[in-house]
Protein backbone atom coordinates (compact mmCIF):
# COMPACT_ATOMS: atom_id res chain seq x y z
CA UNK A 1 0.00 0.00 0.00
CA UNK A 2 1.08 3.40 -0.73
CA UNK A 3 1.79 6.07 1.76
CA UNK A 4 0.30 8.58 1.48
CA UNK A 5 1.52 12.41 1.01
CA UNK A 6 0.08 15.88 1.65
CA UNK A 7 0.81 18.78 -0.95
CA UNK A 8 0.66 22.50 0.28
CA UNK A 9 0.62 24.62 -2.99
CA UNK A 10 -2.05 24.29 -5.52
CA UNK A 11 -0.95 26.89 -8.32
CA UNK A 12 0.58 25.56 -11.48
CA UNK A 13 3.37 24.36 -10.14
CA UNK A 14 1.59 21.58 -8.04
CA UNK A 15 0.20 20.36 -11.41
CA UNK A 16 3.64 19.73 -12.25
CA UNK A 17 4.43 18.08 -8.95
CA UNK A 18 1.33 15.76 -9.41
CA UNK A 19 2.19 14.68 -12.37
CA UNK A 20 6.09 13.80 -11.57
CA UNK A 21 4.44 11.90 -8.34
CA UNK A 22 2.23 10.17 -10.21
CA UNK A 23 5.00 8.70 -12.77
CA UNK A 24 6.63 7.81 -9.62
CA UNK A 25 4.11 5.92 -8.06
CA UNK A 26 5.54 5.53 -4.50
CA UNK A 27 3.06 8.04 -2.39
CA UNK A 28 -0.82 8.49 -2.69
CA UNK A 29 -1.69 12.21 -2.90
CA UNK A 30 -3.90 12.46 -0.05
CA UNK A 31 -4.82 16.23 -0.39
CA UNK A 32 -3.85 19.82 -0.93
CA UNK A 33 -3.42 22.49 1.17
CA UNK A 34 -3.74 26.41 -0.30
CA UNK A 35 -6.07 29.28 0.43
CA UNK A 36 -9.45 28.94 2.58
CA UNK A 37 -11.41 30.83 -0.52
CA UNK A 38 -10.07 27.14 -2.35
CA UNK A 39 -11.19 24.56 -0.08
CA UNK A 40 -12.62 21.73 -1.71
CA UNK A 41 -11.75 22.81 -5.15
CA UNK A 42 -9.81 20.28 -7.11
CA UNK A 43 -6.37 20.27 -8.79
CA UNK A 44 -6.02 17.17 -11.43
CA UNK A 45 -8.70 15.97 -9.40
CA UNK A 46 -7.11 16.07 -6.08
CA UNK A 47 -8.94 18.03 -3.42
CA UNK A 48 -7.97 21.04 -1.30
CA UNK A 49 -8.81 19.93 2.19
CA UNK A 50 -7.12 22.49 3.99
CA UNK A 51 -5.20 25.71 5.14
CA UNK A 52 -1.69 26.84 6.50
CA UNK A 53 -3.42 27.24 9.62
CA UNK A 54 -4.34 23.75 9.22
CA UNK A 55 -0.75 22.39 9.17
CA UNK A 56 -0.65 20.75 12.86
CA UNK A 57 -3.14 18.84 12.62
CA UNK A 58 -2.52 17.64 9.31
CA UNK A 59 1.13 16.37 10.94
CA UNK A 60 -1.25 14.42 13.30
CA UNK A 61 -2.84 12.57 10.74
CA UNK A 62 -0.24 12.27 7.70
CA UNK A 63 3.28 11.51 7.68
CA UNK A 64 4.89 13.34 4.37
CA UNK A 65 4.28 16.33 3.13
CA UNK A 66 5.95 18.29 -0.51
CA UNK A 67 5.58 21.83 -0.97
CA UNK A 68 4.47 22.17 -4.08
CA UNK A 69 4.41 26.08 -4.33
CA UNK A 70 6.20 27.39 -6.88
CA UNK A 71 9.24 29.91 -7.04
CA UNK A 72 10.82 32.88 -8.99
CA UNK A 73 10.30 36.17 -7.06
CA UNK A 74 11.70 34.69 -3.36
CA UNK A 75 12.15 31.64 -1.81
CA UNK A 76 10.78 33.33 1.71
CA UNK A 77 7.49 31.21 2.21
CA UNK A 78 8.59 28.02 0.91
CA UNK A 79 11.73 28.78 3.38
CA UNK A 80 8.71 29.44 5.90
CA UNK A 81 6.73 26.56 4.90
CA UNK A 82 9.56 24.26 5.29
CA UNK A 83 10.93 25.57 8.96
CA UNK A 84 7.48 24.76 10.02
CA UNK A 85 6.90 21.37 8.65
CA UNK A 86 10.22 20.63 10.12
CA UNK A 87 9.24 21.77 13.64
CA UNK A 88 6.45 19.83 13.45
CA UNK A 89 8.47 16.89 12.89
CA UNK A 90 6.61 16.16 9.30
CA UNK A 91 8.57 14.42 7.10
CA UNK A 92 9.94 16.00 3.27
CA UNK A 93 11.02 13.01 1.11
CA UNK A 94 12.75 13.43 -1.61
CA UNK A 95 10.57 12.75 -5.50
CA UNK A 96 12.30 11.73 -8.10
CA UNK A 97 10.48 11.51 -11.73
CA UNK A 98 11.69 8.04 -12.69
CA UNK A 99 12.08 9.79 -16.53
CA UNK A 100 14.81 12.14 -14.75
CA UNK A 101 18.23 10.58 -14.84
CA UNK A 102 20.00 10.86 -11.32
CA UNK A 103 23.35 9.77 -10.33
CA UNK A 104 23.85 7.22 -7.29
CA UNK A 105 26.84 8.87 -6.90
CA UNK A 106 24.86 12.25 -6.13
CA UNK A 107 23.25 13.48 -3.08
CA UNK A 108 19.57 15.26 -2.29
CA UNK A 109 18.51 17.18 0.80
CA UNK A 110 14.75 16.66 2.22
CA UNK A 111 12.08 17.77 0.25
CA UNK A 112 13.67 18.07 -2.52
CA UNK A 113 11.68 17.39 -6.32
CA UNK A 114 13.65 16.43 -9.17
CA UNK A 115 11.18 16.86 -12.22
CA UNK A 116 10.97 14.85 -15.87
CA UNK A 117 14.04 14.83 -17.86
CA UNK A 118 16.54 16.39 -15.49
CA UNK A 119 19.84 15.16 -15.26
CA UNK A 120 22.00 15.20 -12.07
CA UNK A 121 25.68 13.70 -12.36
CA UNK A 122 28.14 12.31 -10.30
CA UNK A 123 29.43 14.15 -7.46
CA UNK A 124 26.49 16.63 -7.33
CA UNK A 125 25.30 18.34 -4.49
CA UNK A 126 21.58 19.68 -3.90
CA UNK A 127 20.24 21.36 -0.42
CA UNK A 128 16.92 20.30 1.09
CA UNK A 129 13.55 21.72 -0.13
CA UNK A 130 14.70 22.92 -3.91
CA UNK A 131 12.85 22.61 -7.30
CA UNK A 132 14.91 20.75 -10.33
CA UNK A 133 12.77 21.63 -12.88
CA UNK A 134 12.15 19.86 -16.07
CA UNK A 135 15.26 19.18 -18.45
CA UNK A 136 17.57 21.34 -16.34
CA UNK A 137 21.52 19.77 -16.37
CA UNK A 138 23.70 19.85 -13.51
CA UNK A 139 26.80 18.63 -14.13
CA UNK A 140 29.57 16.90 -12.16
CA UNK A 141 30.80 18.17 -8.53
CA UNK A 142 27.99 21.36 -8.73
CA UNK A 143 26.45 22.42 -5.07
CA UNK A 144 23.38 23.37 -5.21
CA UNK A 145 22.24 25.62 -1.74
CA UNK A 146 19.14 24.74 0.22
CA UNK A 147 15.83 26.30 -1.17
CA UNK A 148 17.36 27.14 -4.89
CA UNK A 149 15.05 27.00 -7.90
CA UNK A 150 16.86 25.59 -10.73
CA UNK A 151 14.19 26.49 -13.46
CA UNK A 152 13.15 24.43 -16.72
CA UNK A 153 16.26 23.59 -19.04
CA UNK A 154 18.81 25.59 -17.30
CA UNK A 155 22.59 24.26 -17.02
CA UNK A 156 24.34 24.17 -14.18
CA UNK A 157 28.32 23.27 -15.79
CA UNK A 158 31.04 21.26 -13.85
CA UNK A 159 31.94 22.15 -10.06
CA UNK A 160 29.72 25.48 -10.03
CA UNK A 161 28.74 26.64 -6.40
CA UNK A 162 25.09 27.88 -6.05
CA UNK A 163 23.61 29.94 -2.83
CA UNK A 164 20.77 29.13 -0.74
CA UNK A 165 17.42 30.72 -1.79
CA UNK A 166 19.02 31.47 -5.47
CA UNK A 167 16.48 31.55 -8.58
CA UNK A 168 18.62 30.22 -11.73
CA UNK A 169 15.97 30.69 -14.56
CA UNK A 170 14.64 28.94 -17.68
CA UNK A 171 17.60 27.95 -19.97
CA UNK A 172 20.00 30.05 -18.07
CA UNK A 173 23.79 28.54 -18.27
CA UNK A 174 26.90 29.16 -16.08
CA UNK A 175 30.89 28.85 -17.17
CA UNK A 176 31.98 25.58 -14.63
CA UNK A 177 33.31 26.44 -11.48
CA UNK A 178 32.67 29.46 -10.78
CA UNK A 179 30.35 30.77 -7.72
CA UNK A 180 27.08 32.20 -7.73
CA UNK A 181 25.83 33.79 -4.19
CA UNK A 182 22.63 33.12 -1.98
CA UNK A 183 19.49 34.86 -2.81
CA UNK A 184 19.66 35.37 -6.14
CA UNK A 185 17.54 36.02 -9.10
CA UNK A 186 19.13 34.92 -12.23
CA UNK A 187 16.87 35.99 -15.64
CA UNK A 188 15.89 33.53 -18.40
CA UNK A 189 18.57 32.95 -20.70
CA UNK A 190 21.34 34.91 -18.99
CA UNK A 191 24.51 33.45 -19.74
CA UNK A 192 26.79 33.54 -16.42
CA UNK A 193 30.88 34.04 -16.92
CA UNK A 194 32.14 35.06 -13.49
CA UNK A 195 31.71 35.20 -9.91
CA UNK A 196 28.24 36.81 -8.23
CA UNK A 197 27.64 37.73 -4.57
CA UNK A 198 25.12 37.42 -2.59
CA UNK A 199 22.38 39.68 -2.51
CA UNK A 200 23.58 41.83 -4.96
CA UNK A 201 20.36 43.82 -6.64
CA UNK A 202 22.42 44.54 -9.63
CA UNK A 203 22.60 41.19 -10.76
CA UNK A 204 18.33 40.32 -9.86
CA UNK A 205 17.83 40.16 -13.85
Amino acid sequence: MKEKIILIGGGGHCKSCIDVIEQEGEYQIAGIVDLPEKLHQKILGYEIIATDDDLSWLVNEYENFLITLGQIKTPDKRIRLFKTLKDLGAKLPVIISPLAYMSKHAQIGDGTIIMHHALINAGVKIGSNCIINNKALIEHDADIGNHCHIATGAIINGGVKVGSGTFFGSNAVCKEYIEIGDNLVIGCSTKITKNLPPNSSSFKL
